[in-house]
């Protein structure tokens, strides 16, 4: 290979752009699935949208290159998990992967089916939560999890959750599988434990979990590992889905010629919104003549259209620009 053609390859490489929506597998930490998909993609910037556990597994969106810089539009979106819990059990780190303890009354575990869904249905709704020692919250800099293995345990400010949805999927003596959407920074180790013992098991630890749903996106859209590395690398962006796939509870808007040209060069512009319904201070996906996606903007005041954040034209990839309109 010539070195011209080197450079060319290189340059087509480092600045692909998109969402990849990752089945991440159980036993490898996100860091580590993340990593592994910008190698396969050539990507020069990634990052991922909110952390699975080593043993989890399923969905984990990773925004590449321009599609970083929206990347906060899921971190509080609602999750949906199928989890898997054995009851009458303490785990120190929560689940499978910490030492575990029997703590269940053998005259009151395991509970029937109607007292399952019945305490489940107690769980609805908005409550507050303490996060778990192994967690990646940080105190003093440091994670949680680096004290708990120290044998440290810190107080932890409770945190308020909201559980949409919590449903018996299967109970077969004391192991129980249930699906929950739940908002973002629900810790599901802790809900198991609490169902535990609510149940009146003295707790529950996880033995599985996946994260079938992240906002709009779903598992059954995402890729794994080994389909993505099986492709040729010039191939491998078709399993992205274009930068504004992120955005789609925002309300879109598309711009002229000229009215782009100065949202390009971080100008304010003009427009009527009588007949949009918009409220002041609503954010606003842009898209030119040619329905390419230019970026984030926010409708200010009195028709005053902001640009807040845009795309870079070299870093948009065919499929971010071409597919943009399918995805909407």
């Amino acid at each position: 290979m010539t070195q011209s053609v080197k450079r060319s390859a290189l340059s087509q490489s480092v600045h692909i752009s998109g969402v990849l929506l990752l089945n991440k597998p159980s036993g490898i930490s996100s860091n580590r699935a993340l990593q592994v998909s910008k190698r396969l993609l050539s990507a020069a910037k990634a990052g991922h949208t909110g952390t699975l556990d080593p043993m989890a597994q399923g969905l984990l969106p990773i925004c590449l290159g321009e599609a970083t810089k929206f990347s906060s539009a899921l971190l509080s979106v609602d999750k949906t998990y199928v989890a898997s819990l054995r009851l009458g059990y303490l785990s120190n780190t929560g689940d499978a992967e910490g030492e575990i303890r029997h703590v269940a009354d053998s005259g009151i575990c395991p509970p029937g089916y109607e007292q399952v869904t019945r305490t489940l249905q107690t769980f609805l709704g908005r409550s507050n939560q303490i996060p778990p020692m192994f967690s990646a919250l940080k105190q003093n800099g440091k994670p949680l999890y680096r004290y708990a293995r120290e044998g440290i345990t810190l107080e932890r400010k409770a945190r308020e959750i909201f559980i949409h949805a919590l449903s018996l999927d299967n109970l077969s003596g004391s192991e129980l599988k249930i699906i929950v959407r739940c908002s973002s920074g629900t810790y599901i180790r802790t809900l198991a434990e609490d169902i535990g013992k609510a149940l009146g098991c003295g707790g529950a630890y996880l033995t599985a979990l996946v994260r079938t749903g992240v906002g709009h996106f779903d598992l059954s859209q995402a890729f794994n590992l080994d389909q993505i590395e099986s492709e040729l690398p010039a191939s491998r962006h078709a399993f992205l889905r274009p930068t504004d796939s992120l955005l789609n509870d925002i309300p879109s808007m598309t711009f002229d010629d000229g009215e782009t040209l100065c949202l390009r060069q971080g100008q304010t512009i003009r427009k009527n919104m009588t007949h949009y319904g918009f409220p002041t201070n609503t954010k606003i996906r842009m898209y030119d003549s040619r329905n390419i996606f230019l970026g984030l903007g926010e409708w200010v005041d009195s028709g005053i259209i902001m640009p807040k954040r845009m795309i870079v034209l070299h870093e948009v990839t065919m499929s971010a620009a071409s597919n943009s309109s399918d995805l909407r």
